[in-house]
């Protein structure tokens, strides 16, 4: 099936129509295109699959608010919103069939450029460029222009030039303003710029995500909601403190159980939860407790993925509450074990001393635990983030680490900071995927700060480690088979399709006439036998590892003893002899300090006191359980 074939098939199961009742009396039709664009390799090919693994909740937001928009119809009785659906990471998007769909509706019809993301931009400025120079109306929103708006004195000129293509720019959420927008957008008077980053709106009884069927099931494992936005701590590399606020705003209960009910009719039950930190939505235990109820009441075998800091565990019920609902996965943001780094970038709740209470009390529930570990923050070198490595291999019982090169994304402080100070950054945002070095570190160079990225992957994941992480697992319930799976996933996504997992997916789509704009299209010959090679290097590799996986995990099986199976990190927590036994307390002074802190407090029955922001913030997210 060639390219055009392929888009032609998948632009058929993406269109949704609207109600029978509004399709008998509209005699006109207002196209809605909502794409949610993926971005570039190294070579120019835009990274897409025949099934992709995280799912995008802006693009099911913005699907939600729209088909709410026609069913209110708010262009008129007798006009239809037709709404089409792409998200380019699971779906070649059939760019040339929107132009002449819209062309021969009298020009009625938009493109909203949905959630972009900064590493997204030089992709979405292509696709901008073709639609532009057929007439077609565009807009963009999503982190990168709304960050961009939020933190910088002037717009980036790579967000100049779209405008100059005439483009309009969305900054803020369209819960509330789409009306407007498609208004606007109908009668050809968009606005160069729309704003509303001062004026988020508030979530209750707010239009919920939701996307069609054929759609959510080109996701791999599980689709998206959102039952919250923002975030009340401080992070200097965050993006989303400074777009969705630091501010806990939450849906309701009903409002989750609506969105639910819509997904489980259409054969849907497993959901990445994307709220930035769940801990911090003030609304969690009422969410999960309509969670609980409707798992007993309705049999659902639902079952969660969900964000959270690293002091979650110390709210009371939360953990417990979240795998009542059916919490099987958990990222946490554990992002260093250096004192030093972590204060540095403001990350003020995360203590060292807790990470291993935080990471039993999960696993005592049987949940895989996902951590995120950046690599570049200032005391970082080769030898020391080696060092913490093996560390954290040694004496933390994390599951899955995932590894970040640290990147100054803009909408950060630490961007905001950068640009201020006219520190060189890189300027392809393509690169922005916290995979590639964009600017110096001052203790070491771009080859190797990249080449530690590299190393850390192979190092964590080696022969010796994995054999150690099944066995942790097989002491618990759900034992090494659903930690076998998520190695192959996570490490072979980097190992062999050389991405980061969190944009890779199932069998890559790679089409030799859609490369970045800057790049030639390559000889049918010379890409067609590249790609050839590709293929087999890729999939060989990664049956090999699979069915070394296999092998290991029948292994273990095979052990009598393997249920007893112990080692330093799954060892009980004993705050009194912790900062003696364990090295992660004696990296470094500012180490030695917390934990010498941690046992004085202790000894006197005082709880740790974090900085005074930090406390405050925890108050927040803990009150309403108290």
């Amino acid at each position: 099936m060639d390219a055009t074939t392929t888009a032609t098939a998948t632009a058929s199961t993406n269109l949704v129509t609207t109600s029978p009742a509004a399709k008998s009396t509209a005699t006109k039709k207002f196209y809605v295109e909502l794409i949610k664009p993926s971005h570039y390799d190294d070579d120019g090919y835009v990274i897409q699959w025949w099934r992709a693994f995280v799912p995008s909740n802006s693009l099911a937001c913005m699907f939600g608010i729209v088909r709410d928009c026609d069913e209110r119809k708010v262009l008129g009785d007798n006009t239809e919103i037709v709404i089409n659906a792409y998200d380019e990471c699971h779906t070649i998007v059939p760019i040339k069939q929107i132009i002449k769909r819209i062309q021969a509706n009298d020009g009625q019809g938009v493109v909203f450029m949905t959630g972009v993301q900064s590493n997204q931009f030089p992709r979405t400025a292509d696709i901008c460029r073709e639609l532009r120079a057929a007439g077609i109306k565009v807009v963009i929103g999503g982190f990168h222009v709304s960050g961009c708006l939020s933190m910088l004195p002037e717009l980036p000129a790579d967000i100049k030039a779209v405008q100059d293509l005439g483009v309009s720019l969305f900054a803020g959420e369209a819960e509330g303003r789409m009306e407007d927008l498609l208004k606007s957008a109908s009668a050809g008077t968009l606005k160069p710029i729309y704003n509303y980053l001062n004026d988020l709106p508030d979530m209750q009884k707010q239009v919920t995500p939701f996307l069609p069927t054929a759609i959510a099931k080109k996701y791999m494992y599980f689709t998206a909601f959102d039952a919250g936005r923002g975030c009340p701590f401080q992070c200097s590399f965050c993006t989303i403190i400074n777009v969705q606020g630091r501010k806990s705003r939450h849906r309701d209960a009903d409002d989750v159980e609506k969105m639910l009910r819509q997904y489980v009719a259409n054969g849907i039950t497993q959901f990445f939860i994307t709220d930035d930190n769940m801990a911090r939505n003030k609304n969690w235990e009422a969410i999960f407790d309509r969670i609980i109820e409707l798992k007993k009441k309705e049999k659902w075998p639902l079952r969660f993925v969900i964000q959270v800091d690293t002091m979650c565990h110390k709210i009371p019920n939360f953990v417990e509450k979240a795998t009542a609902a059916g919490v099987n996965r958990v990222f946490i943001g554990m992002e260093n074990i250096n004192p030093d780094n972590l204060v540095h970038t403001k990350k003020f709740q995360n203590r060292i001393t807790e990470y291993r209470k935080l990471l039993q009390a999960w696993r005592n529930k049987g949940v895989v635990t996902i951590a995120g570990y950046i690599l570049g923050f200032p005391a970082d070198t080769p030898e020391s983030i080696k060092r913490d490595i093996a560390v954290i291999q040694k004496e933390l019982p994390i599951d899955i680490l995932e590894f970040f090169i640290l990147t100054p994304l803009p909408g950060s402080a630490d961007h905001q900071k950068m640009h201020r100070e006219g520190v060189v950054m890189d300027q392809d945002m393509n690169k922005y995927d916290l995979e590639h070095v964009t600017t110096s570190h001052s203790k070491m160079s771009d080859d190797e700060w990249q080449q530690v990225y590299r190393d850390a992957w192979h190092q964590y994941y080696s022969p010796e480690h994995i054999e150690t992480l099944m066995r942790r697992a097989e002491t618990l319930k759900f034992g090494a088979e659903k930690v076998k799976w998520a190695i192959a996933t996570y490490y072979g996504s980097y190992r062999y399709e050389h991405v980061h997992p969190l944009q890779c997916g199932v069998f890559r789509h790679k089409v030799r006439t859609t490369r970045r704009s800057d790049m030639p299209v390559e000889n049918p010959l010379v890409f067609y036998a590249k790609r050839a090679w590709e293929i087999f290097r890729t999939y060989a590799g990664f049956a090999s590892f699979t069915l070394y996986l296999e092998r290991m995990h029948r292994k273990i099986k095979k052990n009598a003893a393997a249920k007893q199976y112990t080692d330093l990190a799954l060892t009980p927590v004993v705050d009194s002899e912790e900062e003696e036994a364990l090295q992660i307390y004696s990296l470094t002074e500012a180490a030695k300090n917390v934990a010498a802190k941690t046992k004085a407090l202790a000894s006197r029955g005082t709880a740790p006191v974090a900085p005074a922001a930090a406390t405050k913030l925890m108050q927040i997210g803990t009150r309403k359980a108290a």
